[in-house]
């Protein structure tokens, strides 16, 4: 697990190396002087900027903060949520952050393929300046190969992966050592006097440099957001042993031979190898950024399950790749729109210096939002002391907060990309909110309780006829549109009903045992039972097995449920025209063109019968028209 966790999880940090120095020192980047005290300070920015955010924040902090084996921001909503009943009043705002989070990694997740796999092939130009005419179509080509090979699942890329990366952080490392033995003084780097030093000296440079020192943190949240796929252990156990040596090892190194060669900062990590190594490097580097993308693409589509679990996205159509670890899945709609946009950006900034203007603000933004609901959960349900919430929030908060300063500069060369990806998605997670509320109370006016309804059919009788008919409905409070359209229209009843509630809880798992709940509704003889099926974010929305697991608990499910015909309701949400006197104009306050992007998400979600697992042949859709 450690061996995958390393293929997938750690991608993404572990190739900063190859352009994060590079940029401190790129002229379209504020350039710093190539001098003693600037080289010094960067490395001693560069190594406590990772010891702080990664080691001692993501491993040793918030990966404490699991949902029961999930990661990410919005998991870590979800278990503060939970636990703020007496905190009312802080949820919205607990919510709005982590929408805020989660959109600001989907921007990350869009640019860390580009640049990555941009940078690794870049490396042939050091070798000969003709072929870089080959990095733009390589870099398509081998992306397109990822986001293809995605459907197989995180488990085969990870075995895949895995020593690949393992092969990679044996590079840097042995990459870095020869030139930390040839300018040993290099060492005293990892003091963080050197950093003080250095914006003391010169303040402006070094603001200016820490827009690129955060680029040594990039895949800090992917990291978090991962822990579901593998776990906590394996992750931990992968970075301290490999990873951080590793990093640190080749960091060193560059600096080392940046203070020999001060002219060699246009790509100080392939000016690291001998010439006779640069072309098996390149090779083996970008492999390592294909694997880097990984790390945010699957950390996408973790943030995307939950983000739709929790009502905040439209249903999507998730797919499970591993039969042992339910958070490993594969999600089509993400993963294609992930590859677009990478595509969008590949041929618009054609290089990895310029695309690098573009990282960096979602990163450092995502970095605060997860620092402030770590702290909140850690003061108001931990019960931590107030010293140690106020010493982390002034160190690493301050640190976090200094980051995504510097990285406000790159807003006009390039950083509006990430915020104009996150506008986007926050608009779409809004717009389904408000929607999906509205929505919900017209299609409860229109369904009706559910007791008046038993009520009717009790006393009126009507037709049955042989079989098991399931509805596929929200709760036991209203009658499910199909189940009472059924009856107005066909004037018959099966003999045995089922109602299916599917409960979503705050929580990744929910155990077989503990995941049924079977309830008659007052009068055994009428022939309808309602039935609770209550999972976690991860686990999959099973009708027919949550329908197996509720056998012998009520007379209606004595029969076999693989003869059930499943009844699913659906509203079909259409936009009133205030224009035209003729069609119906709904009590939603949401502007037209809102109106006009929820429609067009409640038509483009996931087919419901895939969604539930339930078979397309014994299925039947029975709905109502609801008007926004």
């Amino acid at each position: 697990m450690a061996l995958a966790a390393l293929g997938v999880v750690f991608g993404d940090i572990g190739t900063s190396p190859l352009y994060s120095m590079q940029t401190v020192f790129s002229i379209d980047h504020h350039a710093v002087a190539p001098g003693r005290i600037e080289v010094m300070g960067i490395v001693s920015l560069m190594f406590w900027a990772i010891l702080l955010i990664v080691c001692v924040k993501y491993v040793a902090l918030v990966m404490r903060a699991d949902n029961e084996g999930e990661g990410g921001i919005l998991a870590l909503m979800a278990l503060l949520r939970r636990h703020l009943p007496a905190h009312g009043r802080l949820a919205p705002v607990v919510l709005g952050l982590a929408v805020v989070g989660a959109a600001l990694f989907y921007g990350d997740s869009v640019i860390t393929p580009a640049i990555s796999v941009m940078s690794a092939i870049e490396g042939v130009a050091v070798v000969d300046p003709a072929l870089a005419d080959v990095v733009l179509p390589a870099s398509i080509v081998i992306l397109g190969a990822l986001f293809l090979v995605q459907r197989r699942g995180t488990s085969f890329i990870g075995r895949a992966f895995g020593p690949i990366m393992a092969l990679w952080f044996t590079c840097l490392a042995v990459l870095g050592v020869p030139w930390i033995l040839h300018r040993p003084e290099i060492l005293t780097a990892l003091s963080p006097h050197w950093a003080v030093i250095f914006l003391i000296q010169d303040p402006w440079p070094a603001f200016a440099a820490m827009g690129a020192v955060v680029l040594t943190v990039t895949g800090a949240e992917a990291l978090y957001a991962d822990m579901g796929h593998f776990g906590s252990r394996p992750i931990r156990v992968s970075w301290f042993s490999v990873v951080l040596p590793a990093l640190t090892l080749n960091y060193l190194g560059q600096g080392a031979m940046i203070l020999a060669h001060p002219s060699w900062i246009d790509n100080p990590f392939y000016r690291l190898a001998p010439s006779w190594a640069t072309v098996p490097l390149v090779v083996v580097a970008t492999m390592a950024t294909v694997i880097a993308s990984q790390a945010v693409i699957s950390g996408a589509f973790s943030m995307s399950s939950q983000a739709s679990r929790l009502g905040i996205m439209p249903r999507l159509s998730i797919h499970h790749t591993s039969r042992q670890e339910g958070g490993q899945i594969y999600i089509p709609e993400v993963n294609w729109i992930l590859f677009v946009g990478v595509l969008v950006l590949i041929v618009v900034f054609q290089s990895s210096s310029r695309l690098s203007s573009a990282y960096g603000l979602a990163v450092t933004g995502t970095l605060l939002l997860t620092t402030c609901l770590f702290l909140t959960l850690a003061r108001l349900v931990w019960h931590w002391p107030v010293w140690r919430v106020v010493l982390i929030a002034v160190v690493i908060g301050g640190l976090e907060f200094t980051l995504f300063c510097a990285n406000v500069l790159k807003i006009a060369s390039g950083g509006w990309i990430p915020l104009v990806i996150a506008g986007a998605v926050i608009l779409v997670m809004s717009t389904w909110r408000k929607g999906t509320a509205f929505v919900f109370t017209e299609r409860a006016a229109a369904e009706g309780p559910l007791e008046e309804f038993l009520t009717r059919i009790r006393k009126d009788a009507p037709a049955r006829v042989p079989g098991l008919a399931v509805y596929p409905h929200p709760d036991r409070v209203t009658t499910p549109l199909a189940m009472r359209n059924n009856l107005t229209f066909n004037h018959v009843l099966h003999e045995h009903n089922v109602i299916v509630s599917i409960v979503n809880e705050n929580v990744p798992h929910i155990r077989h045992a503990d995941r049924v709940r079977a309830t008659d509704l007052g009068d055994p003889c009428d022939g309808i039972s309602y039935v609770e099926c209550h999972v976690g974010f991860a686990d999959s929305q099973d009708i027919p097995k949550a329908l197996n697991l509720a056998i012998g608990a009520l007379p209606e499910l004595e029969i076999d449920p693989a003869e059930a015909i499943y009844f699913l309701s659906v509203a079909d949400v259409r936009r009133g025209d205030r224009s035209d006197p003729a069609s119906p104009v709904s009590r939603s306050s949401m502007m037209s063109w809102r109106k006009g992007l929820y429609v067009a998400l409640s038509r483009n979600q996931a087919d419901r019968t895939r969604v539930f697992r339930v078979p397309k042949s014994r299925s039947v859709v029975i709905g109502d028209v609801i008007t926004i």
